[in-house]
């Protein structure tokens, strides 16, 4: 990647201008943090660099940055601050956030910070912003997204929450013309003046309750991407759909996976068809999605709206479609196995996602836990559980899931598998239940992290669930951090202790 220089950049204009000399605050040095420094400096701004994290505090000092830790910013004068930019993840009550609005300072997300730098053209002509949010497939339909620009050679990237940071995105050269921008509730929260060419609300369900309070909050963030000129909202979500009739963009039309009406994107003889953006245009065949299912089609449907809006034709669409593949750790194929198929949808991090998931599928031995982040599974296991045929369950909420399939599965055998301090956990069986985990990868004797160990248990216990015809699906319903180090490391581990089996594994326990 090449980036902008100093002398190919323009003026910041009217709309940043009054940070020109002046100090902002850069609250949290994770990735996005990271991103703020240089469009910061290139305005001709301070950034001072504040993290509750010593060891991030000390690589923005050895990097040349001013650091201030959170504890003395909650009681100082921040009246030097002409900005706070705050990564997604502070909450709004974090002391350091609250101190900087008691005294009068704005409070940007660095999504906002990045829209305003996009409109004073720091870096190039304005783009055109297609956001994307939801509470699950949000990555794949960016990268569905993203693959039909593409195929349209219309110059894109796709950016955000799926990894590379908006302000890296506007300061590639040469620039794009149009951002694939992956978005967050957390990041939408902080970006209220973000109006998008088109944004979707694929779908709306329990997660980050904790952070946001409660579910109307939460569908109130995610409702922010439909403010610009194209809103579009998954029709099959019930919560999803009712934000149709309280958009602000100036034209909605919705998607379904079904017969879709006038102003609709649906399905039709197994062809997505759009009827929103003309008057009938066959854009794919079903069998062309990857991943296969109806949510691997509805993701589709959603791409192909936010495509259709900018005119990309429908060639384009289903040459786009037809390219992408699913990305790793999303309902993807490990391995086959004495007639079991082995499936890792570790991205499945909350219960909405492990739904679509599991009901892909007709026969299943679920491996789920983690974090749940205050959402309920009842509703998840009640609806799903004719679909299990056995259930192992790890992480600190494993009881939580637990005491859910007691009551509403009460038929179908459940192990829980918890980490231990020894360095075997071999012959212990299903009864065996050993003390949680609440300290991340530490290494056990032999090497492997606990978590890792825990992973192997558990992919073990669930072949031995098994007969020919099942499906070992890892949809855990839950983050992972309470064990692992994200759910990549979730899924490598899952895969790893899958391609560890032997075919005597199969079925020892049924």
């Amino acid at each position: 990647m090449v980036e902008h220089s100093p002398r190919a950049l323009r003026s910041p204009g009217p709309m940043l201008e009054f940070l020109r000399g002046r100090d902002v605050l850069v609250a949290g040095w994770g990735v996005s943090g990271r991103s703020l420094v240089e469009p910061l400096r290139d305005i001709g701004a301070h950034p001072v660099v504040t993290d509750g994290g010593a060891a991030a505090l000390a690589e923005a000092a050895g990097l040349g940055l001013e650091v201030a830790t959170s504890v003395e910013l909650e009681s100082a004068d921040l009246g030097r601050f002409a900005l706070v930019i705050t990564s997604p993840g502070w909450r709004p009550d974090s002391p350091v956030l609250v101190h900087a609005v008691t005294e009068g300072i704005p409070v940007w997300g660095d999504v906002e910070f990045a829209w305003w730098v996009d409109q004073a053209r720091l870096y190039g002509p304005v783009r055109k912003w297609l956001v994307i949010t939801g509470t699950n497939g949000k990555t794949t339909t960016t990268n569905m997204t993203h693959a039909i620009l593409r195929a349209a050679g219309i110059a894109s990237v796709a950016c955000g929450n799926i990894g590379l940071p908006i302000l890296d995105a506007l300061r590639r050269s040469p620039g794009p013309q149009v951002l694939a921008v992956e978005l967050s509730s957390f990041q939408l929260h902080w970006a209220p003046s973000v109006r998008p060419e088109a944004g979707v609300v694929l779908n709306v369900a329990e997660d980050h309750l904790d952070w946001h309070g409660g579910l109307d909050a939460y569908a109130a963030a995610k409702a922010r991407a439909l403010v610009g000129r194209v809103g579009v909202v998954g029709l099959d979500d019930p919560v999803a759909a009712s934000l149709a009739r309280k958009s602000k963009a100036r034209r909605t039309v919705g998607f379904r996976i079904g017969v879709p009406a006038d102003g609709e994107l649906g399905v039709v003889d197994g062809k997505l068809l759009d009827r929103a953006f003309t008057k009938a245009a066959i854009l794919a065949e079903v069998g062309d999605i990857s991943p296969p299912g109806p949510s691997g089609v509805a993701d589709a449907l959603a791409a192909a709206a936010l495509t259709r809006s900018i005119d990309v034709a429908p060639q384009f669409v289903r040459e786009g479609l037809v390219e992408h593949r699913v990305g790793p750790h999303r309902a993807a194929f490990v391995r086959e196995l004495g007639g079991v198929e082995f499936i890792d949808d570790s991205k499945a991090t909350n219960p909405h996602a492990a739904r679509s998931s599991i009901l892909a599928h007709p026969s299943v031995v679920w491996v789920a836990g983690g974090q749940l982040k205050g959402a309920s599974v009842e509703d998840l296991v009640e609806e799903v559980a004719e679909r299990l045929v056995g259930a192992v369950l790890i992480g600190v909420d494993a009881p939580v899931v637990a005491a859910a399939l007691a009551r509403h599965a009460p038929e179908v055998p459940v192990v829980e598998v918890q980490a231990r301090d020894d360095a075997a956990m071999s012959e212990s069986g299903p009864e065996a239940v050993a003390e949680r985990s609440h300290g991340g990868p530490s290494l056990r004797p032999d090497g492997r992290s606990r978590a890792d160990a825990v992973m192997a248990e558990a992919v073990r216990l669930a072949a031995g669930l098994c007969t020919a015809g099942d499906t070992v699906l890892l949809a855990p319903a839950a983050a992972s951090l309470d064990m692992f180090t994200d759910y990549t490391h979730r899924g490598r581990s899952f895969a790893d202790a899958v391609n560890a089996l032997q075919e005597s594994d199969i079925g020892r326990r049924s």
